[in-house]
């Protein structure tokens, strides 16, 4: 139960919860509805006063714009009478200016009846001039894409009127006194095993030391009437020549397999089947024994040491890393020497091709001059005036 004072006499009286909840209620919603009214008033003058406001700024931004736009209108209204002004001056000049250019077309059509046939004479000079200067210079590329197709034609073969084995020996013996003075370079004529190589290539020290020593198999398709033989058909008997003959490495100087592209590359390394054998071209028959010999010569004095090792019974251990040392570096060596080779081989060809579209360029540019000269030759005055009866009247009162 609560006990509550009246307000009004003062007495006490008590209720219970029920009661005293609904007087709570009543009390508090009046409070709530007082309130809120205040509330609403609040916010419905603060919102009269918002679009009030917003209402003077709109008219303001109005007037502003209103006022931009009738200045942009003043002033595209004088842009546009100035422009009318230059309009007029231009015109002014242009009827001037294209009076004076009549005039002075007027001169340059007299001139042109007198100096006619004397640009023709000069051009025809000028014609026949760069006819023989093209003529000329035809002649002398015709001439260089023969010297490098010749060059070429050498590097591919130089086989005319020989065996190949005839043309290695002559090509080696060539230069054997300058390049190789110390070389052994002869047939294998030694068949004891029931086998033998073409040619052997040896090279020893002043103190006796072998550093270098090469079988060669030369293989010509010339020589293959009956059928046509591919080069790996040889290796393998190669490659037992070469170890029976106690040769370092084994090489084939081929013609065989004449449009194999790897073949006609370059220098083929081919020990991925059979240990230190290469495949070349007769071209490549000097270089190589070059490539093998300088990287040999790299090594020498590691093979000299284990000679002497070897007479004094020594531990030989540390040298054969110095030999596979050697070896990784010749294999990179003949890359360099390779990559070098065939870079030569493109560039003849690139200057081939660049000498032949200049020889097509010169070509075309006579033909275009030829055309220039028949044009020059018909040009008449009769032409240069036609569809244009003022300059016919002038020239008739000229011919009058």
């Amino acid at each position: 139960m609560n006990e509550i004072k009246c307000p009004k006499c003062g007495e006490f009286f008590t209720i219970d919860e029920a009661g005293y909840a609904a007087i709570l209620k009543q009390v508090h919603d009046k409070e709530f509805e007082k309130e809120l009214e205040k509330k609403r008033a609040e916010f419905n003058k603060e919102k009269e006063s918002a679009v009030d406001l917003a209402v003077i700024k709109t008219e303001a931004e109005k007037e502003k714009k209103i006022s931009e736009l009738n200045a942009s209108l003043m002033q595209k209204q004088q842009e546009i009478e100035r422009l009318l002004a230059q309009i007029e001056l231009n015109k002014s000049i242009s009827e001037n200016a294209v009076e004076k250019a009549v005039q002075e077309k007027e001169k340059q059509i007299l001139q042109l009846k007198s100096d006619l046939s004397l640009v023709e004479s000069k051009h025809e000079l000028k014609v026949a001039q760069l006819k023989e200067t093209h003529k000329s210079e035809i002649e002398n590329k015709d001439g260089q894409i023969a010297y490098y197709k010749e060059l070429k034609a050498r590097l591919s073969t130089k086989m005319l009127g020989e065996t190949l084995e005839q043309h290695c020996e002559v090509e080696f013996n060539r230069i054997r006194s300058t390049a190789f003075p110390n070389a052994y370079f002869e047939k294998d004529n030694d068949a004891k095993s029931g086998s033998k190589g073409d040619y052997i290539y040896r090279e020893s020290s002043a103190d006796g030391v072998e550093f270098i020593s090469i079988m060669f198999e030369m293989k010509n398709e010339a020589d293959e009437t009956a059928s046509k033989h591919k080069n790996e058909d040889f290796f393998k008997k190669l490659d037992k020549d070469r170890k029976e003959k106690k040769c370092e490495y084994a090489v084939l100087v081929s013609m065989l397999e004449a449009d194999n592209e790897l073949y006609n590359g370059g220098i083929v390394d081919v020990s991925y089947k059979y240990e230190k054998m290469y495949v070349i071209r007769p071209q490549f028959f000097i270089t190589l024994i070059s490539i093998l010999r300088n990287s040999a010569l790299n090594s020498l004095s590691y093979k000299q040491e284990l000679a002497i090792i070897k007479n004094q019974n020594i531990d030989i251990t540390n040298f054969e890393s110095n030999l596979l040392d050697f070896q990784e570096k010749f294999s990179r060596n003949y890359d360099l020497a390779s990559k070098h080779f065939f870079k030569a081989i493109d560039e003849i060809d690139d200057t081939i091709k660049h000498l032949q579209k200049v020889k097509e360029s010169l070509i075309g540019s006579e033909n275009q001059l030829r055309l220039a000269n028949e044009k020059a030759k018909d040009i008449s005055v009769k032409k240069l005036t036609k569809n244009n009866p003022t300059m016919q009247a002038k020239f008739a009162e000229l011919n009058k």
